[in-house]
């Protein structure tokens, strides 16, 4: 009696079943029409679907949609904050974890990527990634020692781990194990001859060494597998300029600036060169275009070149 009471009055026969429904309804198209904002680049608009969506029901997908429009909206506490809650609704999930950890990284928040990927390597013990971001945790807190003892836990697990093995290269660098940072290299080089990273490091290796032609080999390689790699032209810029070499110098960087012309290490560098060949009305010229790209190097720099590399450039072996 009931149902054709309600069929022919075309009332429900059970509202909150309906209520439910069209909740599931709006909760669907403000998730579907985040989605696709957020294929099509709108992250903005992304970000309000998603949040509409999260007001109608927590959703763990829908969180990590959300936080992945943070982070490319560059709002990392935000990102941090869904990512959390995500460990909170699912504690047995490692890959929320490891990406917190991720993010972690990126708000250079090491200890918190520390307690992230232990909780991610206590699920998952046998997951070379989250190893790996233990490491470079440790690294982030200037503990080498540590840093290569959960990048060897890594390794062992992900032979062919190339940004373990780089990392684990760098940290033996810095304790000047050159021997063991090397095997880490050429193995990396073993399976691809022009992995850029692994030519640098190599390259600053040989400096250190004081063997300036592999050095000068490897960052040479870099520059022609990659042409818009800054930092070789300027290790190779400054590594003329130490030599003596300076016209050589100065015309690689300059190469490298019509390639690159945006870039304060490559002005750095040549105004570096010019003032060590003499030309101190041309490295003052460099020098005002560097602090142009680059404001933040006004106040280290005191309106002169103070003779060495820019700290900008990536230097893990103190050169």
């Amino acid at each position: 009696m009931g149902f054709f009471k309600s069929f022919f009055s075309g009332k429900p026969d059970n509202p909150m079943a309906e209520q439910e429904k069209a909740r599931q309804k709006n909760f669907d198209i403000f998730k579907y029409d985040g989605m696709r904002a957020q294929r099509m680049g709108r992250q903005d608009y992304a970000i309000k679907c998603f949040n509409e969506a999260l007001a109608i029901r927590d959703d763990f997908e829908t969180r990590q949609y959300l936080a992945q429009a943070y982070v490319q909206t560059n709002q990392l506490p935000e990102a941090r904050r869904q990512l959390e809650q995500m460990t909170r609704m699912e504690p047995e999930h490692a890959s929320a974890f490891i990406t917190l950890a991720n993010l972690c990284y990126m708000m250079e928040d090491y200890p918190a990527m520390a307690e992230a990927a232990q909780k991610a390597i206590a699920l998952e013990e046998g997951n070379a990634m989250a190893h790996y971001l233990l490491g470079k945790a440790d690294n982030g807190q200037g503990d080498s020692l540590m840093c290569i003892a959960h990048l060897t836990q890594a390794i062992a697990l992900k032979e062919d781990f190339t940004e373990a093995r780089l990392l684990r290269a760098e940290a033996l660098g810095k304790m000047q194990q050159r021997k063991e940072a090397l095997e880490d290299l050429e193995a990396i080089l073993a399976q691809d001859p022009d992995e850029e990273s692994a030519l640098l490091l190599r390259g600053q290796l040989a400096e250190a060494a004081g063997d300036p032609g592999k050095a000068e080999a490897d960052y040479r390689r870099v520059t022609e597998v990659n042409p818009f790699n800054e930092q070789a032209f300027a290790r190779l810029g400054s590594l003329y300029a130490a030599q003596g070499k300076t016209t050589e110098a100065i015309a690689l960087l300059d190469e490298a600036i019509e390639l690159n012309p945006g870039s304060p290490a490559l002005y750095h560098e040549r105004g570096r060169a010019k003032l060590l060949g003499g030309d101190k009305e041309g490295s003052m010229e460099d020098l005002k275009k560097e602090l142009e790209l680059n404001p933040q190097e006004a106040e280290k720099l005191n309106g002169e070149f103070d003779n060495k590399p820019l700290v900008q450039q990536t230097n893990i072996l103190g050169l």
